[in-house]
């Protein structure tokens, strides 16, 4: 196990990977079927034969750019483990901002206990609406997904975190079959990346990121018309819409809810900056 370890680290090193020794654990890991602390307090375990196959299968990928998500799979987000699929974006650490602010929402109107109606558009993996469940034991939510095979993901994963009698989904465009009123909170990661820039992203990103979750038409813009939209007239008095925005398209995301014709009836909308200081979301809370 410790060879395994220190030959894939090695690997990865030389080839420019800046996270090689966390990489390794990972792939190791996984094909062992070993927890980090295993690898760590079992380095004199022995690898049967199928397991350095899958090992030395990993490390290749990942040495051709896979992202290690991909290989193995998984994805931790909140704290939580969830699964991928072809059809699920990779949950990035930033859009964990998102849930951050539907619960700040909550606790300064003292109703992190209250049972909540949660609405997560563009649900992928689940991750947002997981994440926020986890945190809200009282309240509900609904995941909406275009895809189905990205549904049964969600599905999956919130069922193996004991969250699926609390959530539900549809297959739709965003909130088309939501009724009015409905919602205490709405979030999504839509699509934001402009099409011609596509080519010019990331290969981890370009090749195993599924592009109907990338491609934000041509002004990156394109599904926040429908969703600023749609979310005014889905939230409750009170609720609080929150989106995760592309590096300078914050200030336009506002531009968009301020022309909405439903502006008037919520505050001003307020622009988030995550940890490296990128405007990274946009919320408004509709007037109670």
């Amino acid at each position: 196990m410790r060879a395994a370890l220190s030959n894939a680290s090695s690997l990865l090193r030389q080839a420019g990977f800046a996270t090689a020794g966390l990489d390794a654990r990972l792939l190791v890991g996984a094909a062992s079927k070993l927890t980090p602390e295993q690898l760590i307090s079992e380095g004199e375990l022995y690898l049967n034969a199928t397991q350095l196959k899958d090992a030395d299968r990993y490390l290749r990928r990942r040495l051709a750019g896979e992202p290690v998500s991909r290989i193995v799979g998984r994805r931790e987000f909140w704290g939580l483990d969830f699964s991928l699929s072809a059809e699920t974006l990779d949950p990035r650490p930033e859009s964990e901002l998102l849930v951050e602010v539907v619960l700040d929402h909550s606790i300064q109107g003292n109703r992190s206990r209250s049972p909540l109606r949660l609405l997560d558009l563009g649900t992928g993996s689940g991750c947002l609406l997981g994440a926020l469940l986890s945190e809200l034991p009282e309240s509900t939510g609904v995941g909406v997904d275009i895809s189905k095979n990205a549904l049964a993901t969600a599905r999956a994963n919130l069922s193996r975190l004991g969250l699926l009698e609390r959530a539900s989904f549809l297959c739709g465009n965003w909130a088309d079959a939501i009724r009015p009123e409905a919602m205490d909170a709405i979030l999504s990661n839509p699509p934001y990346i402009r099409s011609a820039e596509i080519e010019t992203l990331d290969r981890a990103v370009r090749c195993y990121d599924p592009i109907r979750a990338l491609d934000g038409g041509e002004d990156g813009l394109l599904a926040y018309r429908a969703l600023i939209a749609k979310a005014s007239l889905a939230l409750k008095p009170g609720g609080i819409a929150v989106f995760e925005a592309g590096e300078g398209q914050a200030s336009k995301i506002v531009e968009l809810m301020e022309r909405d014709a439903g502006a008037s009836r919520f505050l001003e909308p307020r622009i988030i900056c995550d940890l490296a200081g990128i405007q990274r979301a946009v919320a408004r809370v509709r007037q109670s």
